[in-house]
């Protein structure tokens, strides 16, 4: 699914370069879940940032604004979308036990100016947590650039539909267009900050339909895969195409900060 920790990254951004009240911040996610609440990672946390321990009820999204710009005071205005997988954790900074839940979770939002990486997990109906972790250093971006991500997520749409197709792994079946459609309209739809650019938004929707199509090549007998050798070398193929998604998603993310910081 696209990442609640991508809006944060950018909402964020644009709250700490003063291109955002902290109202639209708090509306703009309101679509990942109804409500949301803050806690530290650790008693450490808790001590240098205020905020709450993780057996304490949450602090409200605002003090997380008010953390974040106040650790950001004169110093970088960054933010990022780390979106890990295991074998694949470029970006994601430690402590350890930050890089255990944000592969739980798959996604965080990381500050490096702040010091901190926030990572999203529901906790109960209706209730998005954020937990936050103190980080000393974070890895450079190892993402490509956004027009080679995009041209990245285009290429592997073409070279995975050959190699299923070569694979006779791809044949059609009725309804997966409604079932794509269905699941795209299922979705939280993100709002972005005023000033954000069209092209990152085009990129980021480009990969939400790819990541429809992958969800539907992925479920029971999706393409004709009869035999489990047959869907794990279609697992294989689709490999690929996923890690694009999640690169373009964070090349998309980090040019809409740099755009929305340097304004």
């Amino acid at each position: 699914m696209p990442a609640a920790s991508a809006s944060l990254a950018v909402w964020g951004a644009a709250w700490i370069a003063g291109a955002a009240a902290a109202d639209d911040v708090l509306d703009a996610l309101a679509p990942w879940s109804e409500a949301h609440d803050v806690v530290a990672a650790d008693a450490g946390v808790a001590a240098e940032t205020d905020l709450p321990t993780p057996d304490r009820a949450g602090a409200g999204l605002a003090a997380l604004l008010v953390l974040l710009r106040r650790r950001c005071a004169g110093g970088e205005l960054d933010a990022r979308v780390v979106l890990p997988v295991a074998g694949d954790v470029r970006g994601l900074p430690g402590p350890e036990t930050l890089r255990t839940s944000a592969l739980t979770a798959g996604e965080c939002a990381v500050f490096p100016g702040a010091g901190l990486a926030v990572v999203p997990s529901v906790v109960a109906d209706g209730v998005l947590r954020w937990t936050a972790h103190v980080v000393d250093e974070v890895p450079p971006q190892a993402h490509p650039s956004l027009t080679d991500a995009e041209h990245d997520l285009r290429t592997g749409v073409r070279e995975a539909a050959t190699t299923l197709a070569e694979m006779d792994v791809a044949r059609p079946r009725a309804g997966v267009r409604d079932e794509i459609a269905a699941s795209l309209r299922a979705r939280p739809q993100p709002t972005w900050p005023a000033g954000t650019p069209g092209r990152p938004l085009r990129v980021l929707q480009h990969a939400d339909e790819v990541e429809a199509i992958l969800v539907a090549a992925s479920g029971d007998d999706p393409g004709g895969a009869l035999t489990s050798a047959s869907a794990l070398a279609r697992t294989d193929a689709l490999r690929p195409l996923a890690t694009a998604v999640r690169a373009a998603r964070v090349a998309a993310v980090a040019e809409t900060v740099r755009v929305l910081t340097a304004a």
